[in-house]
């Protein structure tokens, strides 16, 4: 298993509200969590970094050798819930953080399955000679796109292309998609966020 990891604020922004950790559970059991904060001010760069540090610490904490992998699937589901408790409390309790949420994309690895979940728009892909979008983004243009209403060109330019509709601390409560795939020797899953995929 090799892991690698990169984050570049880009031209536009002053800051990055981005946030990514990586690592090992155990010696078969690896992980990569991604975020990107919204909000006002710094409200993003600590929502974002505030629900990686949640969900890798409630990973780490709450792995128990011998799982399946559908008791890491709601080991997964349940550290995204933490965080959103976390997040939405730092909002309520902060009025300068109020309105700040994250989304997030978390893969673990084990023993060749991948058990993957998404909130928002941040993206994982499966590169193997062809990059296969893996997650369904929760937008305002996926719902028009679902729905008939706009084409994928009309999406690309769409002037509500970044409102999404599902967020880490935009609610008490959130409800991430999950799943698991087998993985082969050489493929590959790319995490990212919507810096990467409008690029």
């Amino acid at each position: 298993m090799k892991i690698y990891s990169k984050i570049d604020k880009g031209v536009v922004r002053q800051s990055n509200q981005d946030a990514f950790l990586a690592g090992e559970i155990s010696p078969t059991v690896s992980f990569a969590v991604v975020c990107d904060g919204m909000g006002g001010a710094n409200a993003g760069n600590i929502a974002s970094e505030t629900a990686i540090k949640c969900i890798s610490e409630y990973l780490l904490k709450s792995y128990r050798e011998n799982m399946t992998n559908d008791d890491i699937e709601k080991l997964i589901n349940n550290a995204i819930i933490s965080a959103n408790i976390e997040v939405f409390e730092k909002a309520s309790k902060n009025e300068e953080l109020k309105g700040m949420g994250t989304t997030a994309v978390v893969a673990v690895i084990n023993n060749g399955i991948g058990i993957i979940a998404n909130v928002g728009d941040s993206r994982i892909y499966l590169v193997n000679g062809n990059l296969t979008q893996l997650t369904t983004d929760h937008s305002v243009v996926q719902s028009l796109l679902e729905s008939g209403k706009i084409s994928v060109q009309d999406a690309r330019v769409h002037p509500e292309k970044n409102v999404i509709t599902r967020a880490l601390g935009a609610e008490s409560n959130v409800v991430a998609d999950s799943s698991q795939l087998a993985l082969q020797q050489d493929d590959t899953l790319l995490l990212c966020t919507d810096g990467l995929t409008n690029f």
